[in-house]
């Protein structure tokens, strides 16, 4: 690849269970050098400059989750201070589109990657949880974002939401359990029925928007 340098082939198994083509790689590449401005990596006063995401309500939660430990897979959690190419990749690979010749299994284990990388923005803590109040913050911030909903609406719809998820975690609790918050497979459960995988895309990556940051 005369534009990925240092990149290696077992870059590719990072986009499991498919194999990525050389261009795809080169062409993240290109971002990953506009984003770093030509540096070997990324920090957070990188994201910055890009007007996409300046104005996004939860601006803050998405940058926190490239530099997430438990995003790029290592052991601990906490955030890194920056993050390389690889790593990069590592986080490009969640929001990889979904391929028409992805069997049940591959499917499912790419809907719960994507879903994975979602419960850690709502998990702020890393402590493996949601608390009810944390997931309506997160739903009425997403909300903020919209023009056309009033604060009222969206407060409203937020508090829907925190009881929907109540419905389906709390419920099936015993009258003695003390409900500590909402579990990975509680959000799955959440989850059910709505499709994560075309809904999950990073516009702000594009080139033409960050060609325009200088």
């Amino acid at each position: 690849l005369p534009c990925a340098q240092g990149a290696h082939p077992h870059h590719l198994s990072l986009f499991s269970p498919l194999a990525v083509t050389s261009e795809q790689i080169e062409h993240l590449h290109r971002r990953f050098k506009q984003l770093s401005r030509d540096q070997l990596t990324i920090r957070k006063e990188n994201f910055d400059s890009i007007p996409d995401l300046e104005f996004n309500p939860i601006r803050g939660k998405i940058v926190h989750a490239f530099f997430d430990k438990r995003n790029l897979r290592q052991e601990s959690d906490g955030l890194a201070d920056e993050i390389n190419f690889e790593d990069f990749l590592t986080i490009m690979s969640y929001f990889r589109p979904i391929e028409m010749n992805m069997d049940e299994e591959q499917l499912d284990h790419f809907r719960k990657k994507k879903l994975k990388f979602l419960f850690h923005m709502y998990d702020s803590d890393h402590d493996g949880k949601i608390t009810l109040q944390e997931y309506r913050n997160v739903v009425e911030e997403l909300l903020s974002g919209n023009p056309h909903l009033e604060k009222e609406s969206a407060r409203s719809i937020a508090d829907g939401a925190m009881m929907e998820a109540a419905s389906i975690c709390v419920g099936q609790m015993g009258p003695d359990q003390v409900y500590e918050g909402i579990t990975f497979e509680d959000f799955l459960k959440m989850w059910q029925g709505i499709d994560i995988e075309t809904k999950m895309h990073v516009r702000f990556l594009n080139m033409e928007t960050i060609a325009h940051c200088y």
